[in-house]
């Protein structure tokens, strides 16, 4: 490994963190990840990757074996919600944007970047509490009591970001009086398939996204969106339960392929969608946010995991071409590169316009290639002029 590399500390061991892990060992970097859970957990939610995080997976060299175990859907589908009516349909051919598009369990997927990083570089039971940099190394100060040093450190920490408040300050989330269920389930519990596609079905004021997430289509996973007071607040958590007899009433007179799932699901989940205004800066002296931790979104788009997978490609990139060993300067340069991309998805996913009729263009989110964009430009589709409806 090349010694005039920095070694570059990651807190947080999710989707975001282990997609940089990969990425910065590929580029030679010594790199160390700091996760505050005890164990990797397998939480029962689907995740769609397309086509633009999925070029950067076939980088860390991951495609295959996500191949093997995911299911591709025909096309993005959008119907009516109580008619079927189709509103917009997309189909996926690996052609269309150079890489599949897969759905799949969200386990997975971490499975998968987890096995591309060894090991000896994952460090598990590191609760960050503090960080202390003075122009040279980071000092990472841990709960049980441990440090660690590191040339630079990636916050790749999720939406409760310790990271996020130590170097921008405490932010305050925003509840739109939206709340979603989710279930995984066995498919076999339904006297029959879905649509071979992953659908999207458009109430007037709520929506149901479905779709398989296994190749031999064995397992379903569906997640909605639901108005509720705006006093239903529970942490942003994925394993607060729900009752599911009370999302069967509120999917009442929804189509029957919907009201099948939902009569078939043994149980579910249910949390608060909050969101948070887009960061004025993502880094602070050798310190920088990637992922959730500084472009949370809405679940609309299903671009929360990919553009954090996309901001670990970018970092490095940013990263060996450092001039003069300038790690800030590495950082403000993947800001300028990615911010203006994630801000506008951030807005389109709050709008949850997405899809839902016209013939927008598409080509911008799903045809982005974060291995060869140009970085010293904004990345795909910061300045068109599409907007937010």
């Amino acid at each position: 490994m090349a010694q005039n590399k920095p070694s570059i500390a990651i807190v947080g061991a999710g989707m975001g963190g282990m997609a940089v892990a990969a990425t910065l060992l590929q580029a030679g970097f010594d790199i160390q990840v700091y996760e505050q859970a005890s164990r990797f957990g397998r939480i029962g939610a689907g995740i769609q990757m397309l086509p633009n995080s999925m070029k950067v997976l076939r980088g860390i060299g991951v495609e295959e074996r996500l191949r093997q175990v995911a299911f591709m859907p025909h096309s993005h589908l959008n119907r009516v919600w109580d008619t079927g009516e189709v509103k917009r349909e997309l189909p996926m051919p690996e052609d269309l944007y150079g890489a599949p598009f897969l759905c799949m369990h969200r386990a997975d997927l971490h499975d998968a970047l987890s096995a591309a990083v060894p090991t000896e570089r994952i460090q598990l039971n590191k609760k960050l509490v503090g960080l202390d940099q003075a122009g040279g190394p980071v000092t990472l100060r841990f709960a049980d009591g441990t440090t660690a040093e590191a040339d630079a450190v990636i916050g790749a920490d999720g939406v409760h970001s310790i990271v996020r408040g130590i170097i921008v300050g405490p932010d305050a989330p925003i509840h739109r009086g939206r709340i979603a269920y989710r279930a995984v389930f066995d498919s076999a519990l339904m006297p029959s398939g879905i649509t071979p596609s992953r659908t999207k079905w458009w109430g007037p004021d709520r929506h149901i996204v479905i779709y398989y997430t296994r190749a031999d289509r064995s397992e379903l996973y569906f997640v909605t969106s639901v108005p509720e007071a705006a006093d239903w607040v529970t942490p942003e958590s994925w394993s607060a339960k729900g009752d599911v007899r009370e999302l069967r009433r509120a999917y009442e007179g929804f189509h029957p392929e919907v009201r099948m799932v939902l009569d078939a699901c043994p149980d579910c989940h249910k949390w608060a969608i909050l969101e948070r205004e887009p960061l004025p800066n993502w880094s602070q002296g050798r310190v920088v946010l990637l992922g959730d931790a500084c472009h949370p979104m809405t679940p609309y788009m299903a671009q929360g995991a990919a553009t954090s997978i996309e901001d670990a490609a970018v970092l490095a990139r940013c990263l060996p071409d450092m001039r003069g060993a300038d790690i800030e300067g590495a950082f403000r340069r993947y800001e300028a590169h990615r911010k203006p991309r994630t801000s506008r998805i951030q807005a389109i996913s709050s709008a949850n316009t997405w899809m839902s009729g016209g013939n927008d263009d598409t080509s911008w989110l799903y045809g982005y290639d974060a291995w060869n964009a140009p970085l010293d430009e904004p990345a795909a589709g910061a300045l068109l002029p599409e907007a937010v409806a």
